[in-house]
């Protein structure tokens, strides 16, 4: 099964420094239909205006990935870490027990993000966060792990969830393939270009949620870039 979940169709809110889209329920828009996929819980595409972001707020028992799509997202936290990342490149966040953090836009132009929450294997364990910049020539033409919590993906961020991140950059009429384990979902959105899998076409910040499928064939009818979470 694959639906597509045009971005024009997405909940969200319009905050004068922030323009949000989401693709699950969240803050004021609630679907009951779209409440998680797996243990997917969130993707929101934030889009940031210069010099402003989200203050200092908690949270606790939840894994949070945060993809930059363009410009760059500095982080601070009640832990003491700091760190800039920025466009391609992801960080990841364990709340565990419990975590405040600030996420900030201090550059002179819009940051773009795609913000991913999905749900830990296990609750009450410490808080932790790490980044890490990953060259874009490594995934030119297929799809590379970013951010996992299974255990064949030993070199990408570890997550506290049975789930993994992978992200693809295809030049216009290039196609890659992504196989899925059975019994697992997947979804994918376009950060930008336009794609096509398995014969449904979707743009940037479009959604495809996808379930009883085996093996994804993504051709892009344009330049493109492809983040794709695969949870159980």
């Amino acid at each position: 099964m694959i639906e597509l979940r045009p971005y024009r169709e997405l909940g969200g809110a319009r905050h004068g420094w922030l323009d949000t889209r989401h693709h699950f329920s969240f803050a004021e828009y609630y679907d009951p239909k779209r409440m998680n996929w797996g243990n997917l819980r969130v993707w929101n595409d934030d889009t940031i205006a210069p010099n402003s972001g989200f203050p200092r707020h908690p949270h606790r028992d939840m894994e949070i990935i945060t993809y930059v799509r363009k410009g760059a997202i500095t982080h601070q936290d009640s832990l003491g870490n700091r760190g800039r990342t920025e466009a391609g490149d992801v960080q990841v966040m364990s709340a565990g027990t419990g975590i405040a953090h600030s996420e900030l836009n201090q550059e002179d132009e819009t940051t773009q993000i795609f913000q991913i929450w999905i749900m830990p294997n296990e609750t009450g364990l410490p808080p932790t966060w790490g980044t890490k910049p990953f060259p874009k020539g490594e995934r030119s033409g297929f799809f590379v792990t970013l951010a996992s919590g299974l255990p064949d993906d030993s070199e990408a961020l570890a997550i506290r969830a049975n789930a993994r991140l992978v992200a693809a950059t295809l030049e216009v009429g290039q196609s890659t393939e992504y196989r899925i384990t059975t019994g697992r979902k997947v979804y994918l959105v376009p950060a930008r270009g336009q794609i096509e899998v398995n014969g449904v076409v979707a743009s940037a910040g479009d959604g495809i949620a996808i379930s009883d499928e085996v093996l994804l064939e993504v051709s892009a009818q344009q330049d493109s870039e492809i983040v794709l979470v695969d949870v159980a």
